[in-house]
């Protein structure tokens, strides 16, 4: 078992399409960085967000969530002070059996008080990754669509696992776009 390296990273997207579109360098000139680093991958985040606004006064609640909860935008995305959004990947992915990646936030916004959640992608899981982003500031964010956000650890089994994702049928598996809260019924 451990983290898998760039040259792991590079053949199963190549060969196997685990990361698409895939970027095989690191691309960090005048933006937050993105693509294969040395043991892990930086993800981007796409045009596209929801921030939770209290404008509609609901509550946020994951067994019955309100779309008023969140205010959709397009483009660079400014998160207001002591607040939340959501996003996704520009990235699909299709993860192999035998590995479990972790999302963790890139230090250059963590130095800004921008946090992204620490999200396990398990393993057969495929889709665009929801991310989450709390600005917890007490100053507005912003945050830079298309550029880096969090990178992905890939992290290898010694053997495949008994049951994945896939055979699960889990509910955010394929997702596309945002995905909202959701539960099993």
């Amino acid at each position: 078992m451990g983290i898998k390296s760039d040259n792991w990273i590079r053949i199963m997207s190549q060969e196997f399409d685990m990361i698409t579109p895939f970027c095989e360098k690191q691309v960090r000139e005048g933006i937050v960085s993105y693509g294969v680093s040395s043991y892990g991958y930086d993800i981007r985040v796409s045009d596209e967000f929801m921030i939770f606004t209290n404008v509609n006064t609901t509550i946020v609640d994951p067994k019955h969530f309100d779309r008023k909860n969140v205010v959709e935008v397009k483009g660079d995305c400014i998160i207001p002070p002591n607040s939340f959004a959501l996003c996704r990947s520009v990235e699909y992915f299709k993860m192999p059996r035998d590995v479990l990646a972790i999302c963790v936030g890139k230090s250059t916004y963590a130095r800004c008080g921008i946090i992204v959640n620490v999200t396990p992608i398990e393993p057969e899981w495929e889709g665009h990754i929801t991310i989450e982003i709390s600005n917890t500031t007490p100053l507005p964010a912003k945050i830079y669509a298309n550029e880096g956000i969090a990178q992905l650890l890939f992290i290898g089994a010694d053997e495949m696992c008994q049951i994945s994702y896939g055979d699960k049928k889990g509910k955010y598996l394929g997702q596309k776009g945002i995905t909202l809260p959701k539960i099993d019924k």
